[in-house]
């Protein structure tokens, strides 16, 4: 069987900044939503994209947060969003719709990871429900301004997807709460959120892309104890970062930003990308990579599916 999962030969790496990515690009006169993109990679990306001259949208659950934070950056504004409560995921849909405006780029970047066992709206496991639910519904209650600007839909996953697929007998963990294993469900499903988004989308000109940031320190590890990951090798006693590969900031925002802007990637979509870079299909025992559970057109069907009925959106059940 043939994958379009190989590299293309970007010229850019793991050591590229967002900065790299965008040069020469002019995003004038174009709309991006950033979800999170007030703090950690979130930042760095609406820092990028702004520079470019996008005027970016970035909806926060702490909204007097992200204006502290986005303060001083031109072409930025905030607006409300609590990805766990689907009211409020519509209400921010419904008054953007409102505006008139189209979408010309989305990257779903908001998330949690390996946070004690708790529960949102209906009893839903939070890592699945804030890091894949809420922006099924988002991009779902949205359709019509992303249809509109015929542009692309990022979906930030990590290289822990690779830890389980969907857990279909127990996707909520009601029983066994395992705090990595639900939020390597969390990111296999953002991976199959772009395989069916784009499945659905390309006719109208939307393609969708799902991507690896790379190893990075940033608020995403509130919910780790400094002895976990200096035992990880991730920090050392002091604090400051100790393993060699994690990248900065700037470079962790990279490849979202090079997935949603660049010119390479025309006519391509239903990708996860990693480095800058299409990734190629994982291999046993090595880093990197994406895994075959991740990027199955069946699975992303199953979970499409699932989540319109979790949800009660689906901008594609008339044509599906």
């Amino acid at each position: 069987m043939t994958t379009p999962q190989h590299k293309i030969g970007s010229g850019l790496g793991a050591r590229s900044t967002a900065d790299d990515v965008l040069r020469g690009i002019d995003l004038s006169g174009s709309t991006a939503i950033v979800t999170g993109g007030y703090s950690g990679l979130g930042l760095e990306t609406t820092r990028a994209l702004a520079r470019a001259g996008a005027h970016v949208v970035v909806p926060a659950r702490r909204r007097e947060a992200a204006q502290e934070a986005v303060q001083g950056i031109d072409g930025v504004e905030t607006e409300d969003l609590d990805l766990a409560d689907l009211d409020s995921v519509r209400g921010f849909a419904d008054r953007f719709l409102a505006s008139g405006r189209e979408v010309d780029l989305v990257i779903n970047n908001a998330g949690i990871m390996a946070c004690p066992e708790t529960r949102v709206g209906p009893g839903w496991e939070a890592q699945f429900a804030t890091n894949h639910l809420g922006h099924y519904a988002l991009v779902n209650h949205l359709w019509p301004a992303i249809a509109q600007g015929g542009g692309r839909v990022v979906a930030v996953s990590s290289g822990a997807h690779g830890i389980t697929g969907v857990r279909w007998d127990d996707v909520q963990f009601e029983s066994a709460y395992d705090r990595w294993e639900a939020y390597g469900q969390a990111k296999a499903a953002n991976v199959l959120f772009a395989v069916q988004l784009d499945a659905l989308g390309r006719d109208a000109g939307v393609r969708a892309f799902a991507v690896h940031p790379g190893s990075i320190l940033t608020p995403l590890q509130r919910h780790l104890a400094k002895a976990e990951m200096v035992d990880a090798g991730w920090i050392d006693e002091s604090g400051n970062p100790a393993d060699p590969t994690f990248k900065t900031p700037e470079q962790g925002a990279a490849t979202q930003v090079w997935a949603v802007t660049s010119p390479q990637l025309a006519g391509m979509g239903g990708v996860y990308c990693e480095d800058c870079d299409v990734a190629e299909p994982a291999v046993d025992g090595s880093e990197g990579g994406v895994h075959a559970h991740a990027t199955d057109p069946e699975q992303a069907a199953r979970l499409w599916a699932l989540s319109a009925g979790l949800t009660g959106v689906d901008a594609f059940a008339a044509t599906a």
